[in-house]
């Protein structure tokens, strides 16, 4: 029996970047994967802000955005004429540190994360399927078997299950998955090709009864559609032997894409659904393995990711007995609530973008049209659409670990970012972030009483000179704001009372490193 502290199901995203903070985080781990080798297609390709701002705090980022591709602007066409443009730029500018829509297919994503987490001395063992769990009480025993047949066991404190729609760990756990399938049939292609709409932006096409997307990919006139089949009901039977020519060409036609070679091809049903919880005992459940929804607006993969990140810093704190191990009920209804609003938004802008009922034509063709160019001109809008895309927007608001305010951030709120008037290049104040502790930050002037009551705690205090800039991101001028390891901010009060800073983390069982 090989014992370990997390063993993680599934090497996708989501159990790589668990394996990744993880390890960072100075936890032994253990990721098998069922599959004989990483994905070798493009699959999932929009790369969100928050993501990346999570890439940043354990040094991925720049190596992300180096392979990949930064998108500038997004296209809406309704029946062959364009309608709106949106540019990423000016939507995300003071939000976050990548104002932009970014690209980076799922296989080239996958290995940079393997080779991060080979250098950090784990391997992903390959052709190991999960198949059974017996809880011990105090750690778990999996049963895990081997491409040849051979039965392995595997001790671990913590299990997580990040192996995707058909997970076997939530199978085993008798979880239930409620939700349902769409009607429709789609495809997913990734293409070569050339025409107006290979420039590198997105391209979202609508019609009365059809769906492109195009996203473009890092090669040039390399792009993903993502469209309908077409006279789905006769060939409903034959989904499996589906090709290139099965697909719908009138919106293809009008966009005047012209395909030289695909490169990929492949058909798929759309879920969406969430599990009925995302724990149980010792054992967790994250990514497609917890919620599965529409493509629309590129947020699965980010959404695991966000429960790897989640959950990670609490496995690592509760291992290193630096905080009470109720932490860990925070992980379900902090990411559950947002899986359950993310399906139902996605669920109702897809059924407005697909379904065939008059209702839902005239709003793709008549309300849509003439509405959304003049919500693009409002700031107001766009900096609303970029905060929901790019997923700055998520907070834990109903979290037991969340309270107080200062100005306009709440606990937890995700840390507004401010960039600094500083002689270094690129100075802000999501810096201090990439140390994954527990930190206070004081936009102004810290008080004697806090700077002593942090150095008692082992808490880093960071000060930061008042600019105006806080203060348009909502920071309160010398008010407290005490930061988790992933940048939401736990707990504000306005008054920098040191001693109620001590009450909040004496409640919640949180002891800082000695």
């Amino acid at each position: 029996m090989k014992p370990t502290e997390v063993l993680i199901v599934g090497a996708g995203p989501t159990g790589l970047v668990l394996a990744l903070w993880l390890r960072r985080l100075g936890v032994q781990v253990r990721i098998v994967d069922a599959t004989p080798e990483p994905s070798t297609t493009s699959r999932a390709v929009a790369v969100q802000a928050r993501t990346l701002e999570f890439y940043r705090q354990i040094g991925l980022a720049q190596a992300v955005i180096a392979q990949g591709r930064e998108v500038s602007a997004a296209n809406l066409w309704v029946a062959g004429r364009p309608v709106a443009r949106a540019v990423f730029g000016d939507m995300g500018a003071g939000i976050s540190p990548y104002p932009y829509a970014f690209i980076f297919s799922q296989d080239e994503h996958e290995r940079l994360l393997i080779d991060r987490l080979s250098e950090a001395g784990v391997s992903v063992e390959r052709q190991t399927e999960f198949v059974g769990l017996d809880d011990r009480g105090d750690h778990l025993v999996a049963r895990l078997k081997h491409a040849d047949g051979r039965l392995d066991s595997c001790e671990a404190a913590f299990l997580a299950g990040c192996d995707g729609a058909h997970s076997r760990v939530r199978e085993t756990l008798a979880i239930g998955f409620a939700g349902g399938t769409y009607e429709h049939l789609f495809y997913v292609a990734d293409v070569e090709a050339r025409g107006q709409v290979t420039n590198g932006e997105i391209h979202v096409a609508l019609d009365r009864t059809d769906f492109l997307a195009v996203f473009p990919l890092k090669d040039a006139h390399r792009v993903r559609l993502v469209g309908t089949v077409r006279d789905e009901a006769e060939v409903a039977r034959r989904v499996e032997s589906l090709t290139w020519d099965d697909v719908s060409r009138r919106v293809i036609q009008w966009l005047g894409i012209d395909v030289e070679r695909v490169n990929w091809f492949s058909t798929y049903h759309v879920h969406h659904r969430v599990a009925d919880r995302f724990r149980s005992g010792r054992a967790f459940l994250l990514g497609d393995a917890a919620h599965i929804h529409s493509p629309v607006g590129g947020q699965g993969m980010n959404t695991g990711i966000g429960d790897a990140v989640n959950l990670a810093w609490k496995l690592a704190a509760v291992l290193h007995r630096r905080i009470d191990d109720r932490i860990l009920e925070t992980y379900e209804p902090e990411r559950i609530a947002f899986a359950q609003r993310l399906v139902a938004t996605t669920d109702q802008a897809f059924t407005g973008v697909t379904s065939s009922t008059a209702m839902a034509r005239a709003l793709r063709l008549h309300v849509v049209p003439s509405l959304l160019p003049a919500l693009l001109r409002l700031k107001v809008f766009r900096r609303l659409a970029f905060r929901t895309i790019s997923q700055t927007a998520i907070n834990y608001h109903g979290s037991a670990l969340s309270e107080g305010h200062a100005g306009d951030v709440h606990g937890g709120d995700r840390l507004p970012w401010v960039p600094l008037d500083s002689s270094r290049a690129g100075a802000d104040n999501f810096a201090p972030l990439t140390s994954l502790a527990w930190q206070v930050h004081v936009y102004g002037s810290a008080l004697p009483e806090l700077r002593a009551c942090c150095a008692e705690r082992r808490l880093t205090l960071h000060e930061f000179g008042w600019q105006k800039a806080m203060e348009r991101a909502g920071l309160q001028r010398d008010a407290l704001y005490l930061v988790r390891p992933d940048g939401y901010v736990a707990f504000a009060t306005a008054d920098q009372s040191a001693a109620t800073m001590c009450t909040y983390l004496s409640a919640h069982g949180i002891c800082l490193p000695p």
